[in-house]
């Protein structure tokens, strides 16, 4: 099995603990001092928008991630794979 990577540039995040007992989803809002680059896992990112990479963490939680890259090829490199 190959594992393949997208290199990244991200900073802010805000991490999706699931849904209290309302049903309103509990989301912790992480400010980073910079943006930083990372490589992401392609099978972790579930969705991306022009804002935010939607990715799977541990236990069932999400992370939006706040990324520097411009959407058109971040697209472009995940519709290659």
């Amino acid at each position: 099995m190959t594992l393949e990577f997208i290199e990244l540039t991200l900073g802010n995040h805000r991490i999706s603990h699931g849904y209290d007992k309302d049903h309103q989803e509990i989301i912790e809002e992480i400010k980073a001092d910079k943006f930083s680059k990372k490589l992401v896992s392609i099978s972790r990112i579930k969705s991306v928008s022009e804002q935010f990479i939607l990715t799977d963490y541990l236990d069932g939680r999400w992370i939006y991630w706040e990324y520097l890259e411009d959407y058109e090829y971040v697209k472009s490199r995940l519709i290659k794979q």
